[in-house]
């Protein structure tokens, strides 16, 4: 009896070890089966804010230096080392300084995708940003010139309207228009500035001296490089010159401008000092984010 009771007790030890065995196994084989390897985070592209860049491709070719356009930097970078890659863009380039090589660059690649005159002079578009950042940069911040439209007997586009009509909100009474925009050789005085879109002549008759001023100023405060040009300056009347910045159809000419006007010049061929009232200068869009 002593002897089936010990076989009784062995086999159930046995048995226990086994299960035991069996139990570390079990437990380690799922462990096993299910780790996979680790997997790499997914790539982060860099952002090219449009409005930065495009603030950039008119200030910095105009500048005696190679000082960047603040905020532009990354967003610039983003664009020229596409351009290095697609082949438009030699090394030295690729700095974060949207000068006259990053122009020459981007008006050969906007030439690749079929633009030409205005559309191709280097002045980033929604659509070559967008085609440029494809697997290379994400595009924030977008903008646009919008539709073409008639105002006082001239072709604006919607963009421009909508900054003249807040001027004129702000100023309590309407501005007529004696020179419109996309006018190419409309003007020869105007030296190819309204070619493109996003610049304006206003009539000034009537008005006195200081509403002349004034007027100059809330066009500033809503985004336009604006001045008073008089018969001295050269062969035209009293009249108020506008040049809607960042706007993207603007003409080599008005880009020009309106980078001379950042810089504290007065948009003339003479180059000289502005002669308006100095504001902390700002685009349409950073006029309605604080408005």
């Amino acid at each position: 009896m002593a002897t089936a009771t010990k076989t009784r007790n062995t086999a159930t030890r046995l048995l226990a070890a086994v299960a035991v065995l069996s139990g570390l196994v079990l437990s380690a084989a799922p462990a096993h089966a299910t780790t996979s390897p680790p997997q790499s985070a997914a790539t982060v592209l860099p952002v090219v804010d449009m409005e930065a860049t495009v603030l950039a491709a008119q200030i910095d070719p105009r500048r005696a230096d190679s000082t960047q356009t603040p905020g532009a930097h990354d967003s610039v970078l983003a664009v020229e080392q596409a351009l290095q890659a697609r082949g438009f863009l030699a090394a030295q380039w690729v700095d974060g300084y949207f000068g006259t090589s990053t122009t020459t660059a981007y008006a050969a690649y906007q030439r690749s995708l079929g633009f030409s005159g205005l559309d191709a002079n280097g002045l980033p578009g929604a659509t070559s940003l967008t085609s440029l950042g494809q697997g290379r940069y994400t595009l924030t911040h977008q903008i646009g010139p919008g539709a073409k439209l008639q105002r006082d007997g001239y072709t604006v586009n919607t963009r421009t309207q909508n900054m003249l009509t807040e001027a004129e909100r702000l100023l309590g009474f309407h501005l007529t228009l004696d020179q419109g925009s996309y006018n190419p050789g409309g003007d020869p005085t105007s030296a190819g500035t309204h070619d493109g879109g996003g610049v304006v002549d206003i009539n000034v008759d009537g008005m006195t001296s200081a509403t002349r001023n004034n007027v100059a100023l809330v066009l500033r405060q809503v985004g336009f490089a604006a001045w008073v040009r008089n018969p001295t300056q050269g062969n035209w009347p009293w009249h108020i010159h506008a040049v809607a910045i960042n706007d993207t159809d603007l003409a080599t000419q008005a880009q020009n401008q309106v980078g001379d006007y950042y810089l504290g010049f007065n948009g003339l061929a003479n180059h000289g000092a502005d002669d308006g009232q100095r504001i902390t200068i700002q685009t349409w869009e950073q006029y309605q984010r604080t408005h």
